[in-house]
């Protein structure tokens, strides 16, 4: 139950509101002074304050005050008479949520009541996720709570202060360049940089070059001579994204970097050491393509001393929250218009779980991104979602390919099995977590599966 401490020197007073508050369904408390209403506040975690602006000793501008050093975001609303408004505006600005005029209705005080204590459990709800992504689930911009990715940051944990090379597997836009940058942050080379290189981003004579530099007048346009990547990654960390596109000719090169610590620039002949710890990344399985013949076999084991694999969105329903209270943290700075955003409503939070996201985080990311700027109210309902992203969820269902005869009971009936096949397949047969997903109780889904009569082991 919220509770409302009332502050206000005539006894009668505070007696009265606590009777309307309490009628309303809050706990009250009182106190006929500041001194004593900072005095419960030590004790009594309570919703808003309701104090009066004019008391002997102790003003309610000077209460506001202290309450503020204590718990900056605990609304306060202040009561004045109308030969102290200026003093009201001085507390607006100072913090208090808002101020009324005495005499004032009940039922406008309820109203302010009721909307400064809604404002405050978003703002309370807001730091509760902050804290538990900060002090749990987070490994830099990693955010996660679920059993695969939970697994993947005591991985980062214990690969971390080695120097083990490391191959981290995942489809695209799962993070796979933030895993690398948080083992490499995490690790004895962290005051050194971290060096990405995209292996599909340049044709094979360019990427040469600039995993390896090379010498001036070494080939055409070659004015210079330039340090490649691995030089100056040297005493840290490089990042190879995309190493299944890497050349066979490329692949002995790096093979050789691996074994031996010594690179050769593009037209040198003298070997240059070099201290760099390497980790690489792929959105395809090399075990794959060394069978077809496109992956030297000994250079995967040599990337391979640690492996992370990186599971898709679609298999860790319970991040999106934590992901989206994430990401509409992150660009609530950008928002320059309407309200301040504080969350998803019910809808939208229901078609996120049930979405299958082939973009991951990378498209949850750019979802909320755009949504944000779209939404002028302060939560992101389904009309602010893109268009395109609305119509692909809609055509997830085929409804034009459903006959037209028919029968509606068979046809809920083919999308609730579906649905419940999907949510079971997502959270890897864990009854808890489907029935999450699909937002009814365990029971209810046991039920269904059953009458389904559906064996998903």
């Amino acid at each position: 139950m919220e509770s409302i401490l009332i502050v206000d020197d005539e006894k009668n007073y505070t007696a009265v509101l606590s009777v309307v508050l309490e009628e309303e369904g809050y706990a009250t408390h009182t106190a006929n002074s500041a001194a004593q209403a900072l005095d419960i506040l030590k004790v009594e975690d309570v919703d808003l304050v309701v104090t009066d602006m004019k008391m002997p000793g102790m003003d309610g501008l000077e209460l506001l005050g202290r309450i503020k050093q204590k718990s900056p975001d605990l609304p306060v609303i202040m009561m004045t008479a109308h030969g102290t408004v200026d003093k009201a505006v001085e507390a607006m600005q100072k913090g208090a949520y808002t101020f009324i005029l005495k005499p004032f209705d009940n039922e406008r005080l309820v109203i302010y009541s009721q909307k400064a204590m809604e404002l405050y459990r978003v703002v309370k709800e807001n730091r509760r996720l902050q804290t538990e992504v900060a002090s749990r689930y987070r490994f830099d911009n990693i955010i996660g709570k679920s059993a695969p990715m939970l697994e993947v940051f005591k991985t980062i944990r214990r690969v971390g202060p080695s120097s083990a090379t490391t191959l981290i597997e995942g489809e695209s836009g799962t993070g796979k360049e933030l895993v690398a940058k948080a083992i490499h942050f995490n690790s004895a080379r962290s005051e050194r940089a971290i060096v990405p290189v995209n292996c599909a981003a340049l044709s094979e004579h360019l990427l040469e070059s600039e995993l390896f530099g090379h010498e001036k007048g070494s080939f055409t346009g070659a004015v210079a001579r330039k340090k490649g990547r691995f030089e100056v990654a040297h005493g840290g960390t490089i990042f190879l994204d995309e190493i299944g596109e890497l050349s066979p000719s490329l692949q002995v090169k790096l093979l050789r970097v691996l074994q031996e610590k010594i690179i050769e620039r593009v037209g040198g002949l003298e070997p240059i050491p070099v201290d760099i710890r390497v980790i690489a990344a792929t959105n395809r399985s090399l075990k794959d393509e060394i069978e077809k013949g496109r992956f030297r076999e000994d250079l995967f084991y040599r990337l391979n001393v640690v492996k992370i694999k990186l599971p898709p969105l679609r298999q860790r329903p319970e991040d999106i929250r934590l992901l989206s209270a994430h990401f509409i943290e992150k660009y609530a700075a950008e928002r320059k218009t309407g309200q301040p955003i504080t969350g998803l409503d019910a809808a939208v939070d229901r078609l996120f779980l049930n979405y299958n996201w082939p973009g991951n985080v990378r498209e949850l990311e750019n979802i909320i991104e755009r949504a944000m700027v779209m939404c002028p109210e302060a939560t992101i309902t389904v009309k602010d979602l893109p268009r395109e992203f609305r119509d692909q969820v809609s055509n997830t269902l085929h409804l034009d390919g459903i006959p037209a005869d028919a029968k509606l009971y068979e046809t809920l009936a083919w999308v609730e099995q579906r649905m419940i096949a999907r949510a079971m397949q997502m959270s890897d047969n864990v009854q808890t977590r489907a029935a999450e997903i699909l937002g009814i109780g365990k029971s209810g889904l046991n039920q269904k599966l059953k009458k389904y009569k559906l064996d998903l082991r």
